[in-house]
């Protein structure tokens, strides 16, 4: 264990590995109920933060307001769950502290999931919620599409439709932990594989499988690591040092400077895949969802 972790992050760390890495590990049908009830443990809302059920693009899908909203940005949300569970309310305390630090509208969409949604449903509502957006009046330089593990996959992915049929980009993408690369080709699948404390290799490539509708698991539509990323917006990635899906984020902000675009890349010691589902119990996740918030109300000129 990294000694520099404060001592909250050295209990919570094993604690999220009993609890979640059993669960995540399960099928789709298993899996989903038990995230949402551990997730309703886990999230701690903080005060000032209204929440409330919307329909939203014709999906169902959950808006935090903060009471002290600063100015008239808008964080598109796109949950994990390696495609196949997850939804907004299991991530409700990570929307609520980024709304209330951010001073910004957070929407959170419940995208169809695999198996009985394979790809491209979630791309298809995605891109429903950010045209959905558009309509409602909200500029795309107002707007954020950020997400986490599978969430992070499908932000890229949208920016990269939105970009290929002509739309407006929106002006920042926020990557937590993100699963770029569908055929599990990076390095730390292996090298962090003992380290990792919430996801399991098998269980990642069993999901890719669900999801991928037949696709090459190395298609960009799948693994936008592999994609053309010219002309995407800039990007904050957050990952864990001590992540399977650490390489994914290193060759994604690599790939990406490569192409112009600008892109912020912090590992963080010791941290596990999507520490800030933990805001409000732990310093670790506390301190990242401030620096996001900061990449988010940051001037994008």
């Amino acid at each position: 264990m990294n000694s520099s972790l404060t001592l909250r992050a050295r209990l919570f760390g094993p604690v999220s590995q009993s609890l979640l890495q059993p669960i995540l590990a399960k099928p789709a049908e298993k899996m989903r109920p038990q995230l949402e009830r551990v997730a309703g443990l886990i999230a701690r809302v903080p005060f000032g933060v209204k929440i409330k059920p919307i329909t939203f693009g014709g999906l169902p899908a959950e808006e935090h307001q903060p009471r002290e909203r600063e100015g008239k940005t808008v964080l598109l949300y796109l949950h994990g769950g390696a495609y196949i569970g997850g939804s907004p309310r299991t991530h409700r305390g990570l929307l609520a502290h980024l709304a209330r630090d951010a001073g910004c509208r957070v929407v959170a969409i419940d995208y169809r999931l695999a198996p009985e949604h394979p790809y491209p449903a979630a791309l298809e509502d995605a891109l429903s919620a950010y045209k959905a957006l558009i309509a409602e009046g909200v500029q795309p330089a107002a707007i954020v599409i950020g997400g986490d593990s599978a969430g992070g996959n499908l932000t890229l992915v949208t920016a990269l439709a939105i970009r290929d049929a002509g739309l407006p980009l929106p002006s920042k993408l926020v990557l937590l932990s993100p699963w770029t690369d569908m055929s599990s080709s990076g390095s730390t699948h292996a090298s962090r594989e003992k380290r990792e404390r919430i996801l399991d290799n098998r269980a990642i490539a069993g999901a890719a499988k669900t999801f991928s509708n037949g696709l090459d698991l190395r298609d960009p539509r799948l693994s936008p690591l592999f994609a053309e990323l010219r002309g995407l917006p800039p990007m904050l990635i957050q990952v864990g040092d001590d992540e399977v899906l650490l390489d994914d984020s290193i060759r994604l902000a690599d790939a990406s400077s490569k192409a112009g675009v600008r892109v912020t890349l912090q590992v963080w010691p010791g941290m596990w895949h999507v520490w800030q589902v933990l805001a409000g119990w732990m310093p670790e996740a506390n301190r990242a969802i401030s620096q996001i918030a900061q990449f988010i109300k940051a001037s994008s000129s």
